[in-house]
């Protein structure tokens, strides 16, 4: 399996609306922390979520997380 590039490593913290997300694992979107189709070239897909409220998230930006697609504090220890 390809191994994903990190874009940052600390999460985008941003409020979402309750709606249908891809999370990018590839780390090659320019539309961090989405997909925008630039994983075509790897083996990584993006994982699909689900935000049934309205709500804060933290999405993992290093592309390592243990809790993907939400950042659990993996990217301390990159």
């Amino acid at each position: 399996m390809t191994e994903p590039v990190s874009p940052q490593k600390s999460p985008y913290v941003l409020e979402e609306k309750a709606r249908t997300l891809k999370w990018c694992q590839c780390g090659l979107s320019a539309k961090q922390p989405y997909c925008d189709g630039s994983h075509k070239t790897t083996d990584i897909r993006p994982i699909i979520v689900e935000l049934a409220e309205d709500k804060r998230v933290a999405w993992c930006g290093c592309k390592h997380s243990g809790n993907k697609p939400f950042c659990d504090g993996t990217h301390k220890t990159l």
